[in-house]
């Protein structure tokens, strides 16, 4: 039976140290700053083994999303201004919103729904995310899909 290929988006908190490690390993030897494999994983305490057992199955979020299609939903207070703020950081990250769907608020407290464009000219889509979340008013952000 031939494997799928499934793909997951976890935070960073959730995920095992070693997988953490090997994106570290990838970044130096891309960087040039160690030459061989065995320096990055001696530099970082991993196995050579684990490097390469998950060296193609773990990238940073932000290295893989360019021209791509992200859709993400977030509970919201129902305050003036806010989804202003939302989209005003979207468009600070020269991000394109293709669809937006804002529920009516039920006590106090609305979904929003968008599906935003990620162009060459976005800038790193996780801060843009971690700016959303940092407003006041914003109880939670998720994605719900990249495609």
């Amino acid at each position: 039976m031939a494997e799928e290929s499934k793909y997951y988006l976890v935070k960073r908190k959730a995920v095992p140290e070693v997988l953490l490690k090997v994106i570290e390993a990838k970044r130096l030897l891309e960087s040039g700053k160690v030459e061989t494999v065995q320096e990055a994983t001696e530099m970082l305490g991993i196995s050579r083994s684990s490097f390469y057992k998950y060296k193609d199955d773990i990238f940073p979020f932000h290295d893989n999303v360019r021209g791509k299609t992200i859709t993400f939903v977030m509970q919201m207070d129902d305050e003036p201004g806010l989804l202003s703020e939302v989209l005003k950081t979207v468009a600070d990250f020269h991000a394109n919103i293709l669809t937006i769907h804002q529920s009516i608020p039920v006590n106090g407290i609305a979904s929003l729904t968008l599906s935003v464009d990620i162009l060459p000219t976005t800038g790193d889509v996780t801060e843009m995310l971690d700016t959303i979340e940092r407003n006041n008013g914003i109880h939670y952000i998720k994605i719900l899909a990249r495609e």
